[in-house]
């Protein structure tokens, strides 16, 4: 299916690794003028790299999205390098490396989370939406997370912080439905990567139901269970977050604003 995206300009934040690298790969494929951003220039630069040598173009942001300063300096050369960008990823933030639980949690830690996540993705939206406005076509992507909808009992203030995303993600789709621009959330599952295989591989040779160096098949089929009751019975793929996207992010998807994908194997019970 042709996505039609061939010319879009498209920014997606925290794309020189993991789903944002995805998607920002999946987007390139489908033709779209795409700016990598990252805190790390080298990381961004060979992501950048590897998508022109396959015939894609590609551009290199960087900045700390949590310094107002920094946002204006990055989205101002996000638009000089590729022009008016018709898209938005929101994929930067995430959980900053620290799990705490209620018996530790902080408010500077909540603070910090939502500095990190949601005032993150409203600076970079405030500043991009007004021309996706005026031109009267736009596409923004809030990355979410299931923990949203299903919170476990650690990690609170991330938790909250995703919840926060999708409810601005259901107003911000309300106030600019009748521009052409359309607002949407994907909240991933249980995603794999190599943090999560290998974790998964120690959890497997723990309990003594895969040794460390079994194929992932193996690993994941006795592993998941213990984490997750997926229907599907296995994790998501990165490929598959990126496709998910990649349409929401097309003149295709014009018909649909104000939704929470969850891209889940059917973990979640929410309607």
């Amino acid at each position: 299916m042709d996505l039609k995206l061939s010319g879009k300009k498209a920014l997606v934040t925290g794309s020189s690794k993991g789903i944002g690298e995805a998607i920002v790969r999946k987007l390139a494929l489908e033709g779209a003028v795409v700016v990598v951003h990252g805190r790390d220039e080298a990381l961004a630069e060979q992501v950048a790299a590897d998508i022109i040598m396959r015939g894609g173009s590609a551009y290199v942001v960087v900045g700390d999205l949590t310094d107002e300063d920094e946002v204006r300096r990055l989205v101002d050369s996000a638009e000089k390098l590729a022009g008016p960008i018709d898209i938005l990823i929101n994929n930067a933030g995430g959980s900053g490396g620290v799990k705490e639980t209620w018996k530790d949690t902080q408010p500077a830690s909540w603070a910090r989370a939502y500095d990190r996540n949601v005032l993150a993705a409203l600076r970079v939206t405030t500043r991009l939406l007004p021309n996706m406005q005026a031109a009267q076509w736009g596409r923004v992507i809030n990355i979410s997370s299931l923990a949203a909808t299903m919170p476990p009992p650690t990690a609170p203030d991330y938790s909250a912080c995703k919840a926060a995303i999708n409810a601005m993600t259901a107003s911000m789709a309300k106030a600019v439905a009748g521009d052409g621009v359309t607002v949407n959330a994907v909240s991933p599952g249980t995603i794999h990567s190599s943090t999560l295989e290998a974790r998964f591989r120690e959890v497997a040779h723990e309990h003594g139901v895969a040794s460390k160096g079994a194929p992932w098949e193996e690993i994941e089929r006795a592993v998941l269970p213990m984490f997750a009751q997926v229907p599907v019975g296995r994790v998501g793929r990165l490929d598959e977050i990126a496709a998910a996207v990649a349409f929401l992010a097309s003149p295709i998807a014009g018909y649909i604003t104000g939704i929470n994908l969850r891209i889940d194997g059917g973990l979640s019970p929410v309607l």
